[in-house]
């Protein structure tokens, strides 16, 4: 076990040294700005950093000082030391990146006031001094030595930069927009983000719905509607209908919630005679980026399929694996969620997992890796599914958590956004076009990422409708 040991005025000699060597990070200059408040945009700011000739350059003293005060109060002279005072000269930046070297050397002792007097120098990688002064301590007089004391780790998670690489991923497909109604979009949130998606080139809205009171709420939150066609329809029923002939005629290919509930949405869409049903069971999929989880993560079905069969799961599963396949996942490895991780003749949802498997193996289910039943635990913990002794290419690792019914995927989907703090986007499948679940708690990241799967998913159909036609 590793220790902490201090020198004591008496050990001291003129010309010791002790160093120490540190690579800045960015986390790094995360936690200073939190812990200090410093939000210079010369530090923290990548763009601004750039434009000023820097790359992201923490302060000149900051960092390196406290790196000083490091070598000070753990090695040199140790614990016990009583700082006094300290002076430093900044004379290059430090980056991110650059490796950097403390050097303290003991320059003067004052045996009758027990002070000493300290050179400290700060090297980069290139052997530059970016930081040289004088530091004074008084130096322990008894000797310490004790254990080291673990660190608690310390994580950092931006939300908005997670959303940007993202979104940074999606417009790299270079794909072009889409037509999408959108539904009665009857509040500023709804419309705020129709415009912000209209801006970004994920869709070509249509809006569907009452005009006086569209452009009574555009006018009061002073969002621009300039160039955006609107489909007048006096009630949300009218304005489910209207959308849903735009999707039968070809004039839109994806279908956007505003302020109206969800069973009125979705019940006219799977109406067997006038709704937008093909021969796939429709269902929903959040689609997650959870911060402690390594990849994006599936959900399905968390908002239509109240208590799924095992024909309607078949059908779930292989919408979902469709989506991850356009996402660039070829072989998607789906936990079929239960309870237990044992089949239990008891428990209909553990044989309805071993049957979905064995479809999988036999073909009935293509394009995926299916293990089940798992719990919530063995699917996203390879610790935990070894704890347990389960071995399988899934566990520990999945892709898609393909849940029981619709509580408890509903259940996991708002405790992931709203305790881990998870980018959350949905989307409905099975339909003619893809369709968005949106609603007034969805917040701007969460309302474009799932315009942005609507543009993707519609990208999909058009992709498979050729691949059919050419057969």
């Amino acid at each position: 076990m590793e220790h902490i040991e201090n020198r004591t005025f008496d050990e001291i000699s003129v010309g010791d040294t002790a160093t120490l060597d540190r690579t800045l990070t960015e986390q790094d200059i995360t936690l200073f700005a939190v812990m200090s408040g410093d939000i210079n945009p010369a530090h923290v700011d990548p763009e601004y950093a750039k434009s000023s000739r820097f790359r992201e350059v923490i302060g000149h003293g900051m960092w390196s000082g406290a790196l000083i005060s490091t070598v000070l109060g753990t090695e040199f002279p140790g614990p016990g030391t009583i700082y006094l005072g300290q002076n430093l000269r900044f004379k290059r930046p430090v980056k991110v990146g650059d490796t950097i070297t403390i050097k303290v050397t003991a320059k003067e002792k004052d045996a009758e006031k027990g002070k000493v007097v300290l050179d400290t120098e700060c090297l980069n990688q290139d052997g530059e001094v970016v930081v040289s002064g004088t530091a004074e301590v008084i130096a322990p007089k008894e000797k310490v030595r004790r254990l080291k004391i673990d660190l608690p780790e310390v994580r950092f998670d931006d939300k908005e930069a997670r959303f940007r690489e993202i979104m940074g991923r999606v417009r790299a497909r270079h794909l072009a927009p889409v037509a999408a109604a959108i539904v009665d979009p009857a509040d500023a949130e709804s419309l705020a983000s129709v415009a912000a998606a209209a801006q970004e080139g994920t869709i070509e809205p249509i809006l569907v719905g009452d005009e006086r009171v569209i452009r009574e709420i555009a006018e009061a939150g002073k969002i621009d509607l300039n160039g955006f066609e609107i489909v007048p329809a006096r009630r949300p029923r009218e304005a489910v209908a209207e959308a849903i002939r735009l999707a039968r005629e070809g004039r839109v290919e994806g279908i956007m919630k505003g302020s109206m509930a969800t069973e009125d949405l979705i019940v006219p869409v799977i109406s067997a005679a006038k709704g937008l049903r093909t021969e796939r069971r429709v269902s929903h999929v959040h689609v997650m980026d959870v911060p402690t989880y390594p990849k994006p993560l599936f959900i399905t079905d968390s908002m239509i399929n109240i208590a799924p069969g095992l024909s309607e799961k078949r059908d779930i599963c292989q919408n979902v694996i469709d989506l991850a396949h356009w996402l660039g996942i070829p072989a998607p490895k789906v936990a079929v969620l239960a309870a237990v991780e044992t089949i239990n003749p008891k428990m209909p949802t553990t044989i309805e997992a071993a049957t979905l498997c064995k479809m999988a193996e036999r073909g009935q289910i293509a394009g995926g890796i299916l293990d089940g039943p798992l719990t919530f635990d063995h699917a996203v913990s390879l610790r935990a599914a070894e704890n347990t002794g389960i071995r399988s290419p899934v566990a520990g690792q999945a892709d898609v958590l393909l849940v029981p019914d619709l509580e408890s995927g509903n259940m996991i989907a708002k405790q992931l956004m709203y305790l881990a703090d998870a980018l959350s986007a949905g989307i409905v499948l099975g339909a003619r076009v893809p369709i968005a679940l949106t609603s007034r708690g969805d917040d701007r990241r969460s309302w474009l990422a799932s315009a942005t799967l609507v543009q993707l998913v519609a990208h999909m159909y058009r992709h498979q409708a050729a691949g059919r036609a050419g057969h």
